[in-house]
């Protein structure tokens, strides 16, 4: 269930009012779903079946809904434990949803979420859908209830005005929560150092610790007029800044990370789009490759495909007399793809949106798909137009429920059918979850 406020703004604000609420079930976003007289609250901090005190944090008496924060918890569910870190709950950081339940019931969550999306909008069950109905762990995830597993690899931290210091914002806010440490940090990130300084005149601080190489980069963006300070980090590091017009310059060493996935090297550059679990890429490379089960000498299309990571896979997989078309609409990550993939004479690389540069390509089939679109999905007319190509197998990589299941309902208004469905827990303590969808023609089955 997603939402958005609709308060009016000459009516009287309810923000700051308590009530007691039964708290109902999971909805999709880091939030449980009340009810207080008739009205929907959807509530952070709390948990299915709890009874809670709430107090309203957005919304007015016209609001159709409010939002709310468990203040108070006067039944607890039995997945409840104490927040590891400090800074999380009620009016505190907004970087985790999920710091008051166990791992297991994390899943539980998401399996939930998962569940209903599809449900709602794709008119599929988890059994036609081709999924196990379980969220899976990554690997090196799995800790005890209490601890929390240290795997963000790039983290752009907020840096309060007044003091300079460097903090994660507050949910659905500007306002900054400081912090001495991130617990969902990778252990390279948190050797940097950059909570221990002050970073006057910077408006943010984004950290990238790169995966199977010693890479750190420190991306700057100054407040308007500002400048850089002289930074002197615990560790070696790159430093860039982003300039008004979000441009990105290199203010010294290199202007990318290494990473490592695939059996290959990416370099990936200016804060670039990767996976952030240090586990991600694998997981989801292995989980197409699995789904598409790709033969040599068939043709594929990579579409949204950043530095190249899936089409370098496939690439390899299909052989000389295979071929692989990427597209990508960022310059920079077609120019890293190209980088990376140049020892691979049987992949292509363009630089375009995907729904405008498609149709003039005059492909007209493909054996195989693959495509992991920005958080708002495909959409209708790009799905169509795939569905048209008839791909043996399609690969859809989504990190949001609710775009997979309108996108799974639009395959499916086109011919296609969901075989298979994996669910991964790539981002534990926040709601957010990857998907990987295979799809055959319908005809199939």
């Amino acid at each position: 269930m997603t939402s958005t406020a609709t308060p009016s703004a000459d009516a009287p604000s309810l923000v700051g009012e308590r009530y007691e609420v039964e708290v109902g079930p999971v909805a999709h976003g880091g939030h449980c779903v009340a009810r207080h007289e008739g009205r929907v609250l959807f509530v952070r901090h709390a948990l299915p079946g709890e009874r809670v005190v709430a107090e309203v944090t957005e919304g007015t008496d016209r609001s159709r809904f409010l939002r709310a924060d468990a203040v108070e918890v006067l039944q607890s569910s039995k997945d409840r434990v104490d927040a590891p870190c400090p800074f999380a709950g009620p009016g505190r950081c907004g970087g985790c949803d999920w710091q008051h339940a166990t791992p297991g019931a994390q899943r539980k969550l998401k399996v939930q979420v998962l569940t209903e999306q599809l449900e709602r909008l794709a008119g599929l069950t988890p059994a036609e859908a081709g999924w196990d109905g379980s969220v899976e762990p990554a690997p090196g995830d799995k800790v005890p209830a209490g601890q929390v597993p240290a795997w963000r690899t790039r983290v752009q931290f907020a840096v309060d005005r007044a003091s300079g210091r460097v903090g994660l914002r507050r949910h659905r806010s500007h306002e900054v929560q400081p912090v001495d440490r991130c617990l969902i940090a990778a252990p390279g990130i948190e050797e940097l150092g950059i909570e221990a300084r002050e970073w006057p005149q910077i408006a943010t601080v984004e950290a990238v610790a790169a995966t199977g190489s010693s890479d750190r980069q420190v991306i700057l963006t100054p407040v308007p007029g500002g400048r850089l300070p002289l930074v002197e980090l615990d560790r070696p590091v790159s430093v860039a800044r982003i300039d008004e017009r979000e441009l990105f310059h290199r203010v010294h060493g290199r202007t990318f990370v290494r990473e490592r996935a695939a059996g290959r090297t990416w370099r990936v550059t200016g804060g670039g789009f990767w996976q952030i679990h240090p586990a991600a890429a694998d997981t989801l490379v292995d989980a197409v490759l699995d789904g598409l089960a790709p033969r040599p000498g068939e043709n594929a299309l990579d579409l949204y495909c950043g530095v190249g990571l899936f089409a370098g896979a496939l690439a390899e997989r299909l052989g000389e007399q295979g071929a692989v078309l990427g597209i990508e609409s960022d310059k920079q990550a077609v120019a890293d793809a190209r980088h990376n993939l140049a020892g691979l004479e049987n992949i292509r690389i363009e630089c375009d949106r995907v729904e405008r540069l498609l149709p003039r390509t005059g492909i007209t089939s493909t054996d195989l798909i693959v495509l992991d679109p920005p958080r708002s999905g495909a959409g209708r007319d790009t799905v169509r137009h795939l569905a048209g190509l008839g791909a043996r197998r399609i690969a859809y990589v989504a990190c949001d429920p609710a775009a997979l299941a309108r996108d799974l309902s639009f395959f499916r208004d086109s011919g296609y059918r969901p075989v298979s469905l994996r669910a991964f827990d790539l981002f534990p303590m926040t709601h957010h979850m990857e998907c990987v969808a295979i799809l055959e023609p319908a005809q199939k089955g």
